[in-house]
């Protein structure tokens, strides 16, 4: 693991969403010595996370509250990480700079990389410099190559071609990261339900009785134009046994553009369930341009 930018001298914020990674993220600065300082989020984030840290709970609609509570913990460094749940407006009950931020924005907000990125503005317009999860925990980067025993056979091969073609396609309108292929079919693309719901879903849609090189490919990678400190790509220890009771043959990430959180048990649970997990460079390992 390596060592963070800088010795920080000021708390490091952590807008913390949901999942396992915000955890890791603390435990590295635990180590480090870096005081985090926590904005939790309604409904999202685990309540263990914020046991022993300063931390305040607030909502996705209550920006205000959560910047003034990190101002006067002193931070300057800030880390946004963890699974948000986008709510629907309906649900937003938004206060004065909340409200502001979505009249500067204007339909600028209607995809995630152009909300992101309006968000890193207005976060470094009130004065933090926004920081990766990489820049801290660098051995969560997926690294090239098989994680694990398992490596793609050649049908997976040309699915994991046939899914970053797809994935960085969809990725360029701001749709989604993911997608499953079957012996050169898709099966489905993630849109707005998220990764583990696209693996559920193509469960009954892949053809059956198939050897074990052709179950289905998850390809997951980094979309163009995407905010690398906000937004990297990511799986989990659930993705890999999601894929596994789907029946498919692996899952693959763009490597260096991607995040494996605990790849040790990632790699422990894929080699229990015969799957390859793989780290790809498009460029060297599928001849991108």
């Amino acid at each position: 693991m390596s060592a963070a930018p800088e010795i920080l001298k000021a708390p490091l914020g952590v807008i913390a969403g949901g999942g396992s990674v915000p955890a890791r993220l603390l435990a590295v600065c635990a180590r480090r010595g870096i005081t985090p300082v926590v904005v939790a989020l309604e409904g999202q984030t685990d309540p263990a996370l914020v046991v022993g840290h300063a931390h305040i709970w607030t909502s996705l609609g209550k920006a205000g509250r959560g910047i003034a509570f990190l101002k006067e913990k002193g931070v300057r460094d800030l880390v946004m990480i963890g699974s948000v749940r986008r709510p629907a407006l309906s649900e937003l009950v938004p206060d004065w700079r909340t409200v502001k931020f979505f009249a500067r924005i204007g339909l600028r907000g209607a995809g995630d990389d152009d909300l992101l990125r309006a968000l890193r503005e207005e976060l470094e317009r009130e004065g933090f410099i926004l920081r990766g999860v990489h820049e801290f925990a660098d051995d969560l980067l997926t690294r090239r190559g098989a994680y694990g025993v398992v490596t793609p056979g050649a049908q997976a091969r040309a699915d994991i071609r046939r899914g970053f073609t797809v994935a960085q396609a969809l990725g360029r309108v701001d749709v989604g990261q993911s997608v499953i292929v079957q012996q050169g079919i898709v099966l489905g693309v993630e849109a707005a339900e998220g990764t583990d719901a696209l693996i559920l879903r193509c469960a009954d849609l892949r053809r059956k009785n198939t050897g074990k090189d052709d179950g289905g490919v998850l390809v997951k990678v980094f979309k163009p134009g995407q905010d690398r400190d906000l937004d990297l790509p990511a799986i989990g220890p659930r993705t890999v046994d999601l894929a596994a009771q789907a029946g498919l043959s692996g899952i693959a990430l763009e490597a260096g553009n991607s995040l494996i959180l605990d790849p040790e048990d990632v790699t422990r649970r894929a080699n229990e369930a015969s799957l390859f997990v793989t780290g790809i460079d498009p460029f060297e390992d599928l001849g991108g341009d």
